[in-house]
């Protein structure tokens, strides 16, 4: 198995650090309707048909019914494009960028992580006895864009404004070629919020189960509505890890440090929660991290969690939530209590299942991704790191943790991982000419088994 190995993190977050600082904000926002419009008709042969059907052809519709007038109004209510005209640029930016072949390689490599992370949750094979979502039928199209706001997702909710029947997932355009550990946070982006959002009142039973475990377990209603008010975030990370393991653990904390330098110059996680951030303090974000992969299914699961542990306590100096202070050892019970809820609790949402029984992390997980860490850091042929039953979140996984442990220059696994996730991306049926919402859903239902489960 894949022991904890941290000794190059130090490495790993300077390459945060430096993606971070990096200036490229990727293409620029059409600023004209008529050349907008003329860009998107060029696009209309370039996605499968899935996608056309389910998003190019319902947002033409919206650009028509917009009209230049329409589209000169919606930027002057949103001049700084954090809501509509936001939205409507990205939408546009995930077609166009998909079109007209920006950064190639990496857009589909970061497709095929989304969709892969997206369908583990989503696809009739991880569903089984559960009804199949509510709000979104296929994986969110991906983009570069808008480094200030760093990794960010549109959910199929907002999206809806649109007409359009996915969400859109964001990364900065720096990540394209460096800051690894960025990756690792599309667990939390996609696997999280796109997931969260898909299923009508699967974020508000989360909600009401995390501040009653927390006010009767540790008769603690302040603590119970900090964490409750930021379900969104919370559970978005829990699903992260649910979905790429470990590796989204040390990479959230070494993703953290190294956004905090570059902001701040201080290469630690905050202790500090305000009031008005929908995020929990990032102290509390890694011991959470810890307490949900002590709850994944592989065999050092708990070594895992205490070496996460380790780390973070490496970070506190005083936890401040607002105005009120925490004791360390209340917190780390506090995020063991949010770990668990939301990965056991049987939701009526998901038909009396819980979210830790659609997906874990198993000893199977670990093995492929030993696997292709021995490829990654062996080979730079592209073929030779195939490895049977990987999928995208395993290679990311991979990459991550090789390089956090030293085992691969953080450049090459970099463009290793890339590589590998674009040939996985190329023969990723969602993406060829049938109309397949899941890969999951190409699963055949066997009468007999040979191997004993």
């Amino acid at each position: 198995m894949n022991h904890p190995d941290f000794r190059h993190l130090l490495a790993c977050m300077d390459d945060v650090t430096s993606a971070a600082m990096d200036e490229n904000t990727g293409p620029a926002d059409p600023a004209e309707y008529h050349s907008l419009y003329g860009r998107l008709q060029d696009a209309a042969d370039t996605l499968p048909p899935l996608y056309r059907v389910h998003v190019y052809e319902p947002f033409m519709l919206a650009v028509d019914k917009l009209s230049e007038a329409g589209f000169n109004s919606m930027l002057n209510r949103d001049p700084r494009k954090e809501r509509e005209a936001g939205l409507f640029f990205d939408i546009a930016h995930a077609i166009l960028q998909n079109s007209e072949a920006y950064e190639r390689e990496a857009t589909d490599a970061f497709q095929e992580v989304v969709s892969d992370l997206y369908d583990g949750f989503l696809s009739e094979e991880d569903r089984k006895g559960i009804k199949p979502p509510d709000e979104s039928l296929i994986a969110p199209l991906v983009k570069w864009g808008r480094p200030q706001f760093g990794p960010y997702t549109w959910t199929a909710e907002a999206a809806a404004h649109f007409d359009i029947k996915t969400g859109i997932v964001n990364l900065p355009p720096a990540n394209a070629r460096h800051g690894l550990l960025a990756w690792s946070a599309l667990g939390h982006e996609t696997a999280g919020h796109d997931i969260l959002h898909a299923d009508k009142g699967l974020l508000a039973e989360l909600q009401h189960h995390v501040y009653d475990a927390l006010a009767d377990e540790l008769s603690h209603s302040t603590l119970a509505n900090y964490w409750a008010l930021r379900i969104d975030e919370t559970a978005s990370d829990v699903l992260g890890i649910l979905n790429t393991g470990p590796a989204a653990g040390i990479g959230l904390i070494g993703y953290f440090r190294g956004l905090n330098k570059a902001y701040t110059g201080v290469p630690t996680l905050r202790n500090t929660g305000p009031q008005n951030d929908p995020h929990p303090a990032d102290i509390l974000r890694g011991y959470l991290a810890a307490e949900t992969v002590r709850l994944l299914q592989f065999d050092n699961a708990a070594e895992w969690a205490e070496a996460l542990q380790e780390e973070t306590d490496k970070d506190h100096s005083g936890i401040l939530l607002g105005r009120t202070s925490l004791d360390v050892e209340t917190a780390k019970k506090s995020a063991a209590i949010v770990a668990r809820t939301i990965t056991n609790a049987r939701l009526n949402s998901l038909e009396g299942h819980a979210l830790g029984q659609i997906q874990n992390w198993q000893n199977h997980d670990e093995k492929i991704v030993r696997d292709i860490r021995t490829h990654l850091s062996e080979s730079q042929a592209v073929h030779d790191c195939v490895v049977s039953g990987m999928y995208a979140a395993h290679v990311v996984a991979a990459a991550v943790t090789a390089s956090i442990a030293g085992e691969v220059p953080i450049s090459d696994a970099f463009s290793r991982m890339t590589a590998l996730l674009k040939t996985m991306h190329d023969a990723n049926p969602s993406w060829g000419p049938l109309y397949v919402r899941h890969r999951g859903d190409l699963s055949p239902h066997r009468a007999y088994s040979r191997t004993a489960s």
